[in-house]
């Protein structure tokens, strides 16, 4: 047994807890199976609008990357499915669409019966986050974030034994009474002034970094990668392979690459 292996993985892994943590609690939370009750705390980040949402990509690189587009900064991948969407092919539109980030939505909340825990980050899709603007919409509910008046949140999870998926469903929905977020006002102030901001939490990958991530997903690990789309008609090949280098032999593929976020490049193609 290698113990100095050991100790380096174990001090990895402490910095990885560490970096979702504060304090040695977990910055994040998620519904269990069951029935529970949550309330959600006024964004400190935020005070017109609770909910943060994020753009993420998923399966690009060794793990999942924030785009630059959630701190207003550009993004190469989105650079890229814009053209290839521009070129007409419907082989790129589905790349295309295999590249978009997915939105995912962070709300600052408090457990109930777990106050002590302070303000969790819960991090849900566009269902649930459909079902909280309705609710927000409802003039009979109104403001469930105010401190005095608001309204608890009553959660419904259910397994994959129910949802048919791999995944669990969580089905949310407004208590009938108005209560205070705390008669605590220490606690209260605690939950209002001390929340986890997710553009803080998750690291901002530079553009070189989701560029270099997003050559490597098209070259398939080489270290060359296309910078013109291609239609093949051949069934037997891979639709991966319809994303080829230009056969160009003027410039090296890497140049070619680079090329594609030049700054020369029209500023109307730009997201920002």
């Amino acid at each position: 047994m290698d113990l100095n292996a050991i100790k380096n993985r174990l001090e990895q892994m402490n910095k990885q807890t560490t970096a979702n943590s504060t304090g040695g609690k977990s910055l994040f939370w998620k519904p269990s199976v069951g029935k529970e009750v949550v309330r959600v705390v006024p964004n400190k980040h935020n005070k017109q609008f609770p909910f943060t949402e994020m753009l993420f990509y998923y399966g690009i690189g060794q793990r999942v990357m924030a785009s630059p587009q959630n701190w207003g900064e550009k993004d190469p991948i989105q650079e890229f499915t814009k053209q290839l969407r521009n070129s007409g092919d419907k082989d790129n539109w589905r790349l295309a669409k295999k590249l978009d980030a997915k939105t995912r939505i962070f709300a600052p909340i408090v457990v109930r019966g777990e106050e002590g825990e302070g303000v969790k980050l819960w991090q849900f899709g566009k269902k649930v986050y459909q079902d909280f603007l309705n609710m927000a919409a409802d003039e009979e509910i109104g403001d469930y974030t105010d401190i005095v008046g608001g309204r608890d949140i009553k959660l419904t999870t259910v397994g994959p034994e129910v949802t048919g998926t791999p995944y669990n469903d969580t089905s949310v929905g407004p208590s009938l009474k108005t209560s205070t977020l705390s008669s605590d006002d220490k606690i209260a102030e605690n939950l209002l002034n001390n929340q986890p901001n997710p553009l803080d939490v998750f690291k901002k990958f530079t553009f070189d970094e989701v560029k270099a991530a997003l050559q490597d997903f098209l070259s398939d690990g080489e270290t060359e990668v296309s910078t013109t789309t291609t239609t093949n008609t051949s069934t037997s090949t891979p639709a991966s392979s319809n994303y080829s280098l230009d056969t160009n032999k003027s410039k090296s593929k890497a140049d070619q690459f680079d090329d594609l976020f030049s700054d020369d490049k029209k500023k109307d193609d730009l997201p920002f």
